[in-house]
């Protein structure tokens, strides 16, 4: 909800949070270097507010950086490299090249299993499951499967653990991941990564395995069907052996 707020009072309110923090931690006696990174750390966790990877950057290097600015603290200059370590742990750069976080929406997937069927046990994978929504919608879709996220960031991987306790999240890059043993795959990427998924769907799918894909299509493929959130955004269907779309 927050995350839906204009532009930029999700940076605006997180920044007063982090400082709210800091000053909290000063007055109960904690040293500048514990209340720094503690109030980082809380800062770098509501970048999640953002939508976009700019502003969940802007978000989480926001508190430290106003308070390099403000002279109210003298730390050692590589002291201020820790929010930045906290920023590539959560998000590491090879993931900023995919998706960092693009949650999906809460009933995305109601309606996917009438036009994607599955056996009960079917094994299904979130490919970058980010903090679990995807899980949830995959979830709401197919309570019978077998449901699998994959996540590079391991903070991420661990609230998605908690918040999916039914679900085998495993830490790991979706790209070298075997996609063999699904099926169906569900990916809420970019539409820049959506060539190599398809290259990988294609070498590793069996034959009647789903690719789902949230907004973004694969314009090299024909879908099978196409379905549409509550916000209007078409969720696409691709199933192996895939067919490519007449020029």
């Amino acid at each position: 909800m927050l995350a839906r707020l204009p532009w930029p009072a999700p940076a605006l309110l997180a920044w007063a949070c982090a400082w709210a923090l800091f000053w909290g931690l000063q007055r109960l006696g904690l040293s500048a270097w514990v209340s720094l990174a503690v109030a980082s750390a809380f800062g770098v966790a509501l970048s999640l507010w953002g939508g976009t990877w700019w502003r969940r950057a802007l978000i989480g290097l926001g508190f430290p950086l106003s308070l390099a600015l403000s002279g109210v603290v003298t730390l050692p200059a590589w002291a201020w490299l820790l929010p930045l370590a906290l920023l590539l742990l959560i998000y590491p750069l090879n993931a900023w090249r995919d998706a960092p976080l693009f949650p999906t929406p809460a009933h995305a997937l109601r309606d996917l299993a009438a036009q994607a069927p599955l056996p009960a046990g079917a094994w299904v994978l979130d490919a970058g499951c980010g903090l679990g929504d995807g899980l949830k919608a995959l979830r709401e879709a197919y309570p019978a499967a077998q449901l699998h996220g994959l996540e590079w960031s391991w903070p991420l991987r661990g609230l998605a653990a908690l918040r999916c306790p039914w679900a085998r999240i495993r830490h790991g890059d979706i790209w070298r991941a075997d996609w063999r043993p699904y099926a169906l795959v569900y990916l809420f990427q970019r539409p820049e990564s959506m060539a190599r998924a398809v290259d990988k769907a294609r070498a590793q799918l069996q034959p009647g395995a789903w690719l789902v894909s949230l907004e973004f299509e694969a314009p090299q493929l024909e879908a099978q069907a196409t379905l549409q959130c509550a916000d209007g955004r078409p969720v696409w269907l691709y199933r192996a052996p895939f067919q490519t779309r007449n020029a």
